[in-house]
């Protein structure tokens, strides 16, 4: 079923609030405020905004170190994230976690990983425990390309094909694997051909059209549902900062990032629901100065926030004596 008005508002939303997060990190950052390292993902907005209005609350995702727009999309409080990214005792982990490892299990996200690929094998295990226990769960494995080329993509996938597992495997493939292209790394053209190989669905979509990831996503997680097993979902689409923030990107052609920024999905796609009266101009308009206000209210409430006390340093890292 394609997507309704008020659900491409809803993805809209989600894509203006990654966005401007994104560009006031980048800027805390750049002002000395925080101090972390950071892995944007802008340009990659819509994939995580078009498959999280398909979930509900008690859906899982897992994801990895460049997930802090999968975080926002599944419904993580800003101020609770900021507060994490900040080190400060009242982010989602206390502020022990820092931008790499943000767990809130709360609304679905449940496991952050700085290790590349280990989103899915966890994904399994959280898949499992829900068809074990007989709940209504699906879980949305984020990835990037390279991650595809490691040993846990193709267990983790296997394992999910064997025994059916309510598990959405999300390669979010913007074509490099931190600094090496994907052609040079990859020896398929298409990630999603993989699937072929246990016996599951493949398919690829524009990652920079919402409304492509939506109708894919939406079949995956009806299946998933269903009983019916795993589905790999490769979304194609461009990151257009470095690999981490420092990082000049030099080694991305000129033209080849010129061509990514020029079909900079979150401007298009306001565009197109402005020019198909989805919505109005001033309509959006409103939505993106509410992020704004939400925005500044978290950085406030990250900043005003206490740091750890040094008693934390040996809390959820040793087990209670008698305990272990």
């Amino acid at each position: 079923m394609p997507a309704s008005q008020r659900v491409l508002v809803e993805i809209y939303r989600k894509m203006a609030l990654i966005k401007h997060n994104d560009d006031r990190f980048i800027s805390m950052i750049k002002a000395g405020r925080l101090t972390m390292p950071y892995y944007s993902a802008r340009g990659q907005e819509c994939i995580p905004a078009a498959i999280s209005v398909l979930l509900t609350d008690r859906d899982y995702i897992t994801t990895i170190y460049r997930g802090v727009h999968d975080m926002l999309a599944k419904g993580v409080p800003p101020k609770l994230l900021w507060a994490e990214l900040a080190g400060r005792a009242t982010g989602t982990c206390k502020g022990k976690g820092g931008p790499m490892h943000i767990t809130h299990p709360e609304s679905g996200c449940m496991v952050t990983t700085g290790i590349v690929g280990a989103s899915m094998p966890i994904a399994c295990g959280l898949g499992l425990a829900a068809q074990v226990r007989g709940e209504d769960r699906v879980v949305i494995a984020n990835f990037g390309d390279g991650a595809s080329n490691i040993g846990a993509f193709h267990e983790s996938l296997n394992l999910a094909a064997v025994w059916k597992l309510p598990v959405i495997f999300v390669c979010q493939n913007n074509l490099f694997a931190e600094h090496t292209t994907l052609a040079n790394g990859t020896a398929v053209q298409d990630i999603s051909v993989r699937a072929a190989g246990y016996g599951i669905p493949g398919v690829t979509v524009d990652g920079n059209d919402p409304r492509a990831v939506y109708d894919a996503a939406q079949e995956a997680i009806r299946r998933a549902r269903a009983g019916d097993g795993p589905s790999l979902l490769e979304a194609k689409t461009f990151r257009f900062n470095g690999h981490v923030f420092g990082d000049a990107g030099e080694y991305i052609p000129k033209d080849q990032y010129a061509a990514a920024v020029a079909n900079d999905p979150y401007p298009r796609f306001r565009d197109a629901l402005i020019a198909e009266d989805v919505a109005t101009s001033a309509e959006l308009d409103e939505i993106d100065a509410l992020i704004e206000t939400e925005i500044n209210e978290a950085v406030t409430f990250a900043m005003d926030s206490p740091f750890p006390e040094l008693s934390e340093l040996g809390i959820d890292i040793y087990a209670p004596v008698g305990q272990a």
